[in-house]
């Protein structure tokens, strides 16, 4: 059984370089794609959607604060991790960070549904989690994004039904499905396997992704949209068999430090006010966390 991280000052440089490496894994995928659904606000296509997306974002953001919160035990503050960051630093997946397709509704669906399902599955790995205060962020963190899916997926057999509809999923799901693989691309490998290893999660990358595609391959097909057939091995008599190849893969993943133009140009976005005012530290609006 493995140890316990619940400590900060007793953590060993591995041990520590793990925990960081995890935690910026989670929080930066939050934080980035919060940042991008706020982009929606007034523009969903109902009044109902506008306030369930709006919903999520600040869901999200709450979700990236947890985690930096965490990283705070082991001496970061936030300006750092997000205001006075080096943005080639953060390290979300680069799916979070494309910018949406102009007024296109089924982007957004498509997209909330391709990382929900992903995150459902990587808080399931986090339940046993030997650093105490992940392990206790989880459950609260499920139940929101449990409705995040529900939302994507309620929307998705909507647009589905549809002829244009239909076809506007299509095109979203060209367009992003091979970044949404960079979802379980890793950091750096052999720090990958020292967060299984440490119990800080229970599942490898490889283990996440394969189980993440067993769930949206046998889903998105449910709703007649074609997927990359150069995915699909074996001799087609298997109930699912589905593999993502290195070139299926976008050249920036995010994950390696490699980003698209577009995340760039939302850092500068987003911290500007930061910087115009001059600002050393950041505004709290609400207490720290326990």
């Amino acid at each position: 059984m493995a140890t316990s991280l619940e400590n900060p000052d007793e953590l060993d440089e591995r041990e520590r370089r793990a925990l960081e490496t995890l935690l910026k894994r989670l929080a930066d995928d939050e934080f980035v794609l919060a940042e991008r659904y706020t982009e929606w606000q007034v523009r969903a296509p109902t009044l109902e959607s506008d306030l369930a997306l709006a919903n999520n974002a600040q869901d999200e953001l709450g979700h990236a604060r947890l985690w930096y919160d965490v990283l705070g035990d082991i001496g970061f503050e936030e300006r750092e991790l997000v205001y006075e960051r080096d943005p080639a630093d953060f390290r979300h997946s680069t799916l979070v960070e494309r910018p949406f397709e102009d007024g296109d509704w089924a982007d957004a669906v498509l997209r909330s549904y391709l990382y929900d399902a992903a995150e459902e599955i990587r808080l399931e790995s986090l339940v046993d989690s030997t650093h105490p205060k992940i392990a206790d962020r989880v459950g609260k963190i499920r139940s929101e994004e449990a409705y995040h899916l529900e939302h994507a997926q309620n929307w998705l057999e909507r647009l589905a039904d549809g002829d244009e509809g239909h076809e506007r999923l299509q095109d979203a799901l060209d367009r992003l499905f091979p970044y949404a693989f960079t979802l379980f691309e890793p950091v750096d490998p052999d720090v990958e396997e020292d967060i299984v290893d440490l119990g800080l999660r229970d599942a490898t990358l490889e283990e996440m992704g394969e189980e993440w595609l067993s769930i949206v391959v046998p889903y998105l097909e449910s709703l007649d949209l074609e997927l990359p057939a150069d995915g699909r091995v074996g001799d087609g008599t298997d109930e699912f068999e589905f593999e993502v190849t290195e070139e299926m893969l976008p050249e920036e993943r995010g994950r390696d430090g490699t980003h698209t133009d577009a995340w760039f140009d939302l850092y500068d976005e987003f911290t500007r006010t930061y910087r115009e005012l001059g600002r050393t530290e950041t505004t709290r609006i609400m207490d720290k966390p326990e």
